[in-house]
């Protein structure tokens, strides 16, 4: 059976992407913070006969960090998608002189995708196959602070990546969500009523037109025509305006 490991791999869109692998005949290779909430969800995974290797790791460690790529470069059990899924919504603000959000999301969000990808891309490109799955976000065609800076980098680095890799067999996939309905605005102290239900995506949808196009070896994935057109939009307004749509959106959804 190939082999997937998915960061943050408990809750949400990370979630999602297990079910949808094991659905495919993955076994798993599942990274998260919480011990309990692993075996909890291994146990649940294992009952459709999916083989599941839990990592407790928290990606903000880099000796941690360490451990979840020595796995990725282990030849004799190579992963075939590593799905870079784990992040969350920040509370500070850039002006905040406190950096302490700050210096741990770019650990996780930025750092980790980076060492991780650079552990699977060796073993992948030397078997001519593999991919690579960046949950980047359509903030990042915005201007909300640190997230979406975090964010445009990712999908930046991800198109770079897939560049760097063209012809080898190795893809890699830049998922572009919008709202999706998981436990992360919550975590955020994100106001939920504030944005409009026709933008609220399925998480398992999401998932499953992000694998299609990993399938077709895209470099970027959007769910649904609202946001290709939504992600159109931004990329061609004038920079003023985006700006202007990045304020209130900032100033309606927080509490």
């Amino acid at each position: 059976m190939p082999i997937a490991l998915v960061t943050g791999g408990t809750a949400g869109i990370g979630a999602a992407f297990a079910r949808a692998l094991a659905a495919r005949g993955y076994d798993l290779v599942l990274v998260a913070r919480t011990a309990s909430r692993l075996e909890e969800f291994a146990t649940e995974l294992r009952t459709t006969g999916t083989e599941v290797e839990v990592l407790v790791a928290d990606l903000g460690d880099r000796a941690d960090v360490g451990r979840v790529a020595a796995r990725l470069a282990d030849a004799e059990h190579p992963i075939e998608l590593l799905v870079n899924n784990a992040g969350y919504g920040m509370k500070s603000r850039l002006g905040d002189p406190d950096l302490a959000e700050a210096d741990d999301a770019l650990d996780v969000m930025v750092r980790t995708p980076l060492v991780l990808s650079a552990a699977a891309v060796p073993g992948m490109r030397e078997r001519g196959h593999g991919a690579i799955v960046n949950v980047a976000s359509v903030a990042g065609y915005l201007s909300m602070g640190l997230y979406s800076s975090i964010k445009a980098w990712l999908r930046v680095y991800s198109e770079s990546l897939a560049n760097e890799l063209h012809g080898t067999g190795v893809t890699v996939t830049a998922l572009m969500p919008g709202w999706v309905h998981t436990e992360f605005h919550d975590r955020a102290s994100i106001r939920k009523s504030s944005i409009p239900s026709w933008l609220w995506l399925n998480a398992d949808r999401l998932v499953a037109a992000c694998l299609r196009d990993v399938d077709r070896g895209k470099a970027l994935s959007t769910p649904t025509a609202r946001y290709r057109f939504l992600s159109w939009l931004l990329r061609h307004l004038p920079a003023p305006t985006v700006r202007w749509v990045s304020r209130k959106i900032s100033g309606s959804r927080h509490r």
